[in-house]
């Protein structure tokens, strides 16, 4: 977008010989600027049929270059403290409950113990809903990450992050009893589990259940962080298990249910079981 406003600027000195070049941008006048300021507010009209979040990135690109323009002398007046950016409301993670998750672990237990796929599908879940894995992360998941005396996994995460997530007992139990039979690199097998197989399985096992919404792996990571929050966890905790670079990142999963704040009054406040 910024390219696109200096090539509207440079254009104006295509008339320029080869010999001395393109001059340097210079100071635009104040009706000109009211004239780009103008054209902003025309392509913000423009893109009204686009997702909230694709306004709000475009918007965001001509703040940034008009703010630029203003600061290198070129604009008089800071033009992007008139460009208003549309409000993206946060959504709310999908999540399992509690009674869900287990339903689906029964599930596992209720089919063939000696069914290849049926174990690295369990295993998958218990990745994602016990270790809190991206879906990336868990495909990718070597052996040499692994580490049973310490009961975690070293993680790689997104920008390069490494985090240390230490596993719950039922999943420790799975890896170390998957480990020896498998004689590959990569824990799904001599490569990385393809992430379409991996959404299958997920959405499969939900479908199994009798999930009423469709399940996908990054609904077991919420799943995951809004169990350990309802559960007591500390956010600044959680934020290091999910691998957030910001705390903000981690804030969307204090959304717990009324019904669980319900209970939580009751069994806590001094007044909660009080009656007439």
């Amino acid at each position: 977008m910024r390219d696109g406003f200096k090539s509207s600027f440079e254009n104006e000195s295509q008339n320029q010989t080869k010999i001395s070049g393109p001059p340097p941008l210079t100071t635009v006048e104040p009706e000109n600027a009211i004239f780009l300021l103008s054209l902003a507010k025309a392509a913000q009209t423009r893109w009204s049929h686009l997702s909230l979040a694709s306004r709000n990135r475009k918007s965001a690109t001509i703040k940034s270059f008009f703010k630029w323009a203003f600061q290198s002398g070129i604009l008089k007046q800071d033009l992007s403290l008139q460009i208003q950016s549309p409000r993206v409301p946060q959504k709310m993670p999908h999540y399992i409950s509690t009674d869900e998750a287990l339903l689906i672990v029964k599930s596992f237990k209720d089919q063939p113990p000696d069914s290849h796929q049926n174990s690295q599908e369990e295993l998958l879940f218990l990745l994602l809903y016990g270790g809190g894995l991206r879906v990336s992360e868990a495909c990718q998941l070597t052996w040499r990450q692994f580490h049973l005396q310490t009961r975690s996994l070293r993680i790689l995460g997104k920008g390069q992050k490494e985090r240390i997530v230490v596993l719950p007992k039922m999943v420790l139990a799975k890896l170390a009893h998957w480990q020896p039979q498998c004689k590959t690199e990569f824990v799904f097998g001599n490569q990385p589990l393809n992430r379409r197989t991996a959404y299958a399985w997920i959405q499969r096992r939900g479908q199994l259940v009798g999930l009423h919404a469709p399940l996908h792996p990054h609904a077991l990571r919420h799943s995951y962080a809004t169990h350990l929050l309802t559960g007591g966890v500390n956010l600044r905790i959680l934020q290091e298990l999910l691998g957030h670079e910001s705390l903000i990142a981690t804030q969307k999963y204090t959304h717990l249910s009324l019904d669980a704040l319900a209970r939580t009054m009751e069994s806590h406040h001094p007044l909660g079981a009080h009656e007439d």
